[in-house]
């Protein structure tokens, strides 16, 4: 939840931080889960829309890996996350492209 936060209401460089280490915990089954509760979709979806350059790559794969469970596929795309991805493969940099696309693929 403290993450979630920092990603949320942090400073700039916190919700890079906080997005990116949630991206590394939501490689984990039981950590996608916990993130997913504690409000995390909405906020990356949020962060991936409207952050700066680096929160949204972040955030981006933050959700791939996030969307690796069928239950959050459904809550990121029912928070609009499918044109949060549309719109930064078509439009982000590099590594926005890249993350965006896995999520896609997911």
């Amino acid at each position: 939840e403290v993450l979630v936060s920092l990603a949320r209401d942090g400073t700039k460089g916190q919700k890079v931080r906080a997005a990116g280490v949630l991206r590394n915990l939501a490689m984990n089954d039981d950590n996608r889960v916990a993130i997913a509760a504690a409000g995390g979709i909405e906020v990356l979806v949020s962060l991936a829309r409207d952050g700066n350059e680096r929160q949204k790559e972040r955030a981006a794969g933050a959700l791939w890996n996030l969307s690796d469970n069928d239950d959050n596929s459904v809550a990121i795309a029912a928070a609009g996350g499918i044109e949060v991805f549309v719109s930064l493969a078509r439009d982000g940099n590099e590594g926005q492209k890249e993350e965006a696309a896995g999520a896609l693929w997911n």
